[in-house]
């Protein structure tokens, strides 16, 4: 594996993956439009300009560095933009991700490693998920990855495209470097909003739901570092290259933690206070979603090590107050003292 095709590599977890790569002597080469990704963040290897839907330029870029993997993180993967305009997601995560698999089509590019999520599980009957779980996405997002997953399976069956799927629970924290973190120009989750606000850089902090049937009413997830998910990534590559057939797997930690019992964390770890403003659910949250992730401990080896509360807060915190220098008070601040 001398290079790996990374798109979406300047994106929040795809530059993680590329760094990774990097570090374990494997030339990650970054295929991004740009759109959603940060070109600063593309400092392991080289960078192509291009879009997933264009299957020519993919193709070329797979020939030209011999790439033997593609690994694929160029998504769109906010639920509830999902629900408000359906269309850009199965344009660009389906339509796209068929356009991947034909450039490896063309170019005899035989391995995948792809970007999946617990969102294909929809509103789950069985608490931690498994990889056996019903499949029944609630929102346009975890449709759309669903779809792709099955167009891989049949893609694998026809044409002998092996694909590794992995299914985030919810990606984290920062580079312990401070190199790079997680940053969109419009933020919708929980920890990076909680330190753009505390650092001056957003208005308001309102907590999505406070009636959900759990312990104190608000919504648990498995968080997972980005720097585990992209250890994970290797791992499967590694098992592709060795002639694994491919599969899905969980990555989380087997274990949930409510908005507020988040909320208390960042206050304990950053030493400032968060507001308690709740509004409405979110159009397509599930109120639980903890991983049983035995199956990915299994075959890929995988055994978080940076994924405590603790390691998560605090390098998202550093990354942040280096990237987005406190602001000076806001009349919001002021107002408050």
């Amino acid at each position: 594996m001398e290079s790996i095709i990374v798109l979406g590599g300047a994106g929040y977890i795809g530059s993680q993956a590329c760094k990774a790569l990097h570090t374990a002597g494997i030339q990650p080469v970054t295929y991004d439009n740009l759109s959603l990704g940060h070109e600063s963040f593309v400092k392991y290897g080289p960078l192509i300009k291009g879009d997933v839907l264009d299957t020519a330029l993919l193709s070329e870029t797979i020939r030209r560095y011999d790439a033997s993997c593609v690994m694929h993180f160029a998504a769109l993967a906010s639920v509830a933009d999902s629900v408000t305009d359906p269309a850009s997601y199965y344009q660009n995560n389906v339509a796209g991700t068929l356009s991947v698999l034909e450039a490896m089509r063309a170019t005899d590019c035989r391995s995948l490693v792809f970007s999946s999520t617990c969102a294909i599980y929809g509103q789950p009957e069985v608490v931690p998920i498994d990889e056996s779980c019903a499949k029944n996405p609630i929102n346009p997002y975890g449709r759309s990855k669903l779809i792709c997953e099955q167009m891989m399976n049949d893609y694998s069956a026809a044409y002998g495209i092996r694909s590794i799927a992995l299914r985030y629970f919810n990606a984290v924290g920062a580079d312990f470097d401070g190199e790079i973190g997680e940053f969109r120009e419009h933020e919708t989750h929980i920890i990076p909003r909680a330190m753009m606000y505390l650092l001056g850089h957003l208005d308001e902090f309102v907590i999505h739901g406070s009636d959900f049937p759990t312990p104190d009413g608000t919504a648990i997830r498995d968080y997972i570092h980005v720097k585990d998910l992209a250890e994970a990534h290797i791992s499967a590559a590694r098992l592709l290259a060795g002639g694994h057939a491919g599969g899905a797997y969980n990555l989380g930690q087997g274990t949930g933690y409510s908005v507020l019992q988040v909320l208390s964390a960042i206050e304990r770890i950053t030493g400032r206070k968060m507001p308690a403003i709740t509004g409405g659910r979110r159009q397509g949250d599930p109120a639980i979603l903890i991983a049983q992730p035995a199956l990915a401990r299994e075959v890929l080896g995988f055994a978080p090590r940076y994924s405590s509360l603790q390691d998560i807060i605090s390098s998202a915190w550093t990354w942040h107050q280096k990237a987005h220098p406190q602001k000076s008070l806001s009349a919001r601040e002021a107002g408050a003292r």
